[in-house]
């Protein structure tokens, strides 16, 4: 997501992650790892717990399934920090705007399976486009 930050600020929306480990941590992987959004903190995984996110197993953490992303992620550069508080916590991708009602809904969710699961930014930049129309319309009728 860092790499396609500018192209996603360009449809007109914001990126927010929301962190597994402390502050302490969260802000030394926004340095090591130039984040260009806002990183939240969710210390007692409440946010997960809200979203439905699910954790691993410690084993499947290392389970052969991951060995190739694991490798191509430690191929272009990217390394693991520190453990955070809760490391088997796994990721997960909203989308989520106003709908021409007002109210905020959800366009895009993917849940990751496994450590190294994590949503297509390809995937991601086609569900923005289709929430545009509505947001657009949402944004309208408050005018």
């Amino acid at each position: 997501m860092r790499e396609r930050h500018d192209e996603i600020r360009r449809r007109g929306v914001e990126v927010v992650a929301i962190g597994t480990g402390d502050v302490g941590y969260a802000r030394a992987f926004v340095a090591d790892e130039s984040i260009p959004y806002p990183v939240l903190v969710d210390d007692e995984g409440q946010a997960a717990h809200a979203a439905s996110v699910t954790n691993s197993s410690f084993i499947g953490m290392f389970h052969p399934r991951t060995w190739a992303a694991t490798r191509e992620t430690w191929r272009r550069g990217y390394r693991i920090h520190r453990a955070g508080k809760r490391v088997t916590q796994l990721g997960a991708t909203f989308i989520i705007g106003p709908s021409p009602d007002g109210r905020s809904r959800v366009f895009y969710e993917h849940l990751d399976h496994d450590s190294t699961d994590h949503a297509p930014v390809a995937e991601i930049l086609r569900a923005l486009d289709g929430a545009a129309g509505p947001a657009r319309a949402a944004a309208d009728a408050q005018v």
